[in-house]
């Protein structure tokens, strides 16, 4: 039986080696007589080869560890350790890896590490048969590797010219210099320029390196990454995700979801609006922004939250942050007076509803009643005043940016 040979979706958008890849695994997996996948050094598949065979795979053909590599594309953590733990990482010949049957690996592997200019970029792995290839075929298919290592090379600093004319478009001033920042990103992008593009905001993110940013292919959909400061010393990550149309936002919330699996524990992402082309980068990134800040802010809009669906907050995050601090909440916002500034939110929330409130709490309503008098006495706002309520209300919500 044949199976046709495979290259990740993720390549299908991206102007990239994906069919020298699959070229060069194939011409493996024929050099040696097996199939050849091929990952990058963070064990994340790239493509995998044809194999012929006279019957039905069983668990001996595709063990446990294998079948996920190519069913998720990638490996787990645990499984990438215990490879390594055999030296792949600084080998520059094969490395033979027994089975282990514990760790799910019921057949042997043969590891050919993919180097460039002596840096390992990835990793070409083969079934260890008996008997196995022989040391020919194995010196003639390392001679592949360096072929796939070079393009390897080639698409990272690809991907690194990408996020540097990305974070140039986000970050540069309107005017003159925006405008040189956004041609240059154009011309970076080519094709891929073109249609209709969102971005994606992740916040924060974890590393303090800004060229610290995933790769393109490991994110699903993204066109480009990079990192931008975020706050008084941290960072974010932004995502350019090219959408099929403006109403099918799956890929952005696929390509956050993905990201945030690997980032902060705290983080949060956030989505802009749709738009035709890239002149408008810059407003999408202020939503996408916004929106990872409201969804830090307030957790049941996260962890993804797009910019349509983030209510008042489209307004508040558009204001400085001293705005928030008005003078007539400074004592409810003390945290002695925390249980107060929840209850007056929840009330407003509730639109004044005494009976929603109470529920909302767990309390009697004289509680809640003595509660608001109390917050009238902290503010000098008057909650059957609309006005009042008001203020009090974008207060609090403005207080949790």
């Amino acid at each position: 039986m044949r199976e046709n040979a495979r290259v990740t979706p993720e390549f299908k958008d991206h102007k990239d080696h994906k069919d020298d890849y699959q070229e060069l695994v194939d011409e493996i997996s024929e050099l040696l007589g097996a199939p050849a996948t091929l990952e990058n050094r963070d064990f994340e598949l790239i493509a995998f080869g044809a194999y012929d065979s006279e019957g039905d795979l069983d668990a001996s053909a595709l063990d446990p560890v294998r079948t996920r590599s190519i069913l998720t594309r990638r490996s787990t953590a645990a499984v990438r350790t215990w490879f390594e733990g055999f030296g792949i990482t600084r080998a520059t010949g094969p490395v033979r890896i027994p089975p282990t049957p514990e760790a799910g690996v019921y057949r042997g592997r043969v590891c050919l590490p993919v180097r460039h200019r002596g840096v390992v970029l990835g990793y070409v792995w083969l079934l260890d048969d008996d008997p196995g290839p022989t040391d020919q075929q194995l010196s003639a298919a390392m001679e592949v590797t360096a072929r796939i290592g070079a393009l390897l090379a080639d698409e990272a600093q690809h991907g690194a010219d990408l996020s540097r004319e990305l974070r140039a478009a986000l970050t540069a001033e309107r005017g003159w210099q925006g405008d040189q920042a956004l041609a240059a990103l154009r011309t970076a992008l080519g094709p891929r320029g073109e249609g209709t593009h969102t971005v994606v905001c992740v916040a924060p993110w974890p590393s303090a390196d800004p060229d610290d940013a995933p790769s393109v292919r490991t994110v699903p959909h993204a066109t480009a990454l990079c990192t931008v400061p975020w706050g008084t010393n941290g960072q974010s990550l932004a995502i350019l995700v090219r959408l099929r149309s403006p109403e099918v936002r799956t890929p952005a919330q696929a390509a956050a979801s993905r990201l945030l699996k690997e980032g902060a524990v705290q983080a949060a992402a956030g989505i802009g609006a749709p738009r035709s082309g890239l002149a408008d980068l810059a407003a999408t990134w202020q939503e996408a922004s916004a929106a990872a800040r409201a969804a830090l802010a307030e957790p049941r809009l996260g962890p993804v939250a797009e910019w349509a669906h983030i209510g008042p907050y489209r307004l508040l995050t558009s204001l400085p942050p001293e705005a928030a601090q008005d003078p007539a909440i400074t004592q409810l916002l003390s945290p002695a007076q925390h249980e107060l500034a929840r209850t007056a939110e929840v009330y407003l929330d509730c639109a004044g509803q005494a009976g929603r409130t109470a529920a909302e709490l767990g309390i009697h309503r004289q509680t809640l009643y003595y509660r608001l008098s109390r917050v009238e006495q902290l503010t000098g706002l008057d909650l059957d005043d609309g006005e009042d309520r008001l203020l009090l209300h974008m207060a609090l919500k403005g207080a949790r940016l």
